[in-house]
C-alpha cells in the first residue's frame, strides 16, 4: 500500500464529506415551514420574525450562507442552537462522546461474539452447532432494533425483573463503572443483535469457502494443526469482507442509533437529531447530519486501510 494511495483516498474522503454537507445544507433549506416561525410561535410579530431571520442568516443568499457555515464548521464553529441558545458544538460534542461510547461498546460485543460464532459454525458445518448459529442469525435479521429494544425494555428493565435501568445515561467518571455499564448494557445489546447476525453469517460463509480452497488443503497436507489452519490461514482471508461491513457498521452505529437512543432515553447524537428536527433547529440539524456523514466517510477510509493490511496480495498504486 503506497503513500500515494493513502493520500488519494484521504482527499476523496474529504470530497465525499464536502458533497454530503452540500446535500444536507440544501435539504434543510427546502424543508417546509419557516424556522423563525417555529422558534417564536405563530403569534410572533413581523418585526420579531425579521430579527430572528437576520440572526439566523435566513435573509442571505443560500450559497453565501453555505460558504459561511462550511468555513465556520472547518474552524469548529457550527453556529448557535436556536432551541437551546447555546453553541452547537458545545451540545454536539457531548452527544458525540456519548454515542461513541455506545457505538464502540456495541462494536466490541459484535467482534467478540459474531466472529467466533461464524468460525464455529463453519468448523462444525452441518452439525447442530451450525444449525443453532444459523437460527440465531435468521432471528437477529428478522428483528429490527426497535423490536429488540422494546423486548429488552419490557422483560429486563420492567417491573417484573428490573435488572437494568429503563433508560438514561451514567458516566464512567461521575457515576462509576458498574452503573455506567448497567446503563449501556441494553442499548448496546439492542444495537448488536442484528449486527451480530449479519457478521456471523458473513464470516461463516467466507470461512466455508476458505476451508475448501487450495491453499488451506496445502496447509492441511503440510501437517498443520486444525487450529492453525482455521485461525492462521482461513480466518485471515475470511475477515476481508467482514472488515468492510464492520467499518460501515461504525458509521451506522453513529447515525443509526436514533431509534435505540429514543427508546432508552439515551442522550446521544440520534436523540439530539430528533430534538433538532422537532424544534426546527436548522444549525443543529445541519451539524448533526454532517457529523454522521463524516463518520460514514472516515469509517470507509479506515476499512480500506485495514483491508490492504490484511491482504498484502492486493496492489495499490
Amino acid at each position: 500500500m503506497s503513500a500515494n494511495y493513502l493520500v488519494r483516498r484521504f482527499f476523496s474522503t474529504l470530497l465525499v464529506i464536502i458533497l454530503s454537507s452540500v446535500i444536507v445544507f440544501a435539504i434543510t433549506n427546502v424543508l417546509p415551514g419557516d424556522a423563525a416561525s417555529m422558534v417564536l410561535g405563530e403569534h410572533a410579530t413581523p418585526q420579531d420574525l425579521i430579527a430572528v431571520r437576520e440572526r439566523l442568516g435566513l435573509d442571505q443568499n443560500v450559497v453565501l450562507r453555505y460558504v459561511e457555515w462550511l468555513g465556520g464548521a472547518l474552524t469548529g464553529n457550527f453556529g448557535e442552537s436556536v432551541a437551546m441558545q447555546r453553541p452547537v458544538w458545545d451540545v454536539l460534542s457531548v452527544a458525540i462522546s456519548r454515542s461513541l461510547i455506545l457505538a464502540f461498546s456495541a462494536l466490541l460485543i459484535v467482534i467478540c461474539i459474531a466472529i467466533p460464532l461464524g468460525v464455529l459454525a463453519a468448523a462444525r458445518k452441518g452439525t447442530a452447532v451450525d444449525l443453532v448459529v444459523s437460527l440465531f442469525s435468521y432471528l437477529g435479521i428478522a428483528l429490527p432494533e426497535f423490536v429488540t429494544a422494546s423486548l429488552f425494555l419490557t422483560f429486563l428493565a420492567g417491573p417484573s425483573l428490573g435488572i437494568f435501568p429503563a433508560g438514561g445515561y451514567a458516566s464512567f467518571s461521575g457515576d462509576g463503572v458498574v452503573d455506567a455499564l448497567r446503563h449501556l448494557a441494553l442499548p448496546a445489546l439492542s444495537l448488536t443483535f442484528i449486527l451480530m447476525a449479519h457478521i456471523s453469517r458473513l464470516v461463516r460463509s467466507e470461512m466455508i469457502d476458505a476451508l475448501a480452497s487450495d491453499y488451506v488443503r496445502t496447509a492441511v497436507l503440510k501437517g498443520l494443526s486444525r487450529r492453525q489452519v482455521l485461525f492462521k490461514h482461513a480466518l485471515r482471508n475470511s475477515l476481508l469482507p467482514a472488515v468492510t461491513i464492520i467499518a460501515l457498521d461504525i458509521g451506522y452505529l453513529l447515525g443509526g442509533v436514533l431509534v435505540v437512543e429514543e427508546v432508552f432515553a439515551y442522550p446521544g447524537v440520534g436523540r439530539l437529531m430528533i430534538f433538532a428536527i422537532n424544534n426546527r433547529d436548522l444549525p443543529l440539524i445541519q451539524s448533526t447530519a454532517a457529523v454522521i456523514a463524516a463518520g460514514y466517510a472516515f469509517a470507509n477510509f479506515g476499512a480500506d486501510i485495514i483491508y490492504a493490511w490484511l491482504d498484502p496480495r492486493v496492489q495499490y498504486d
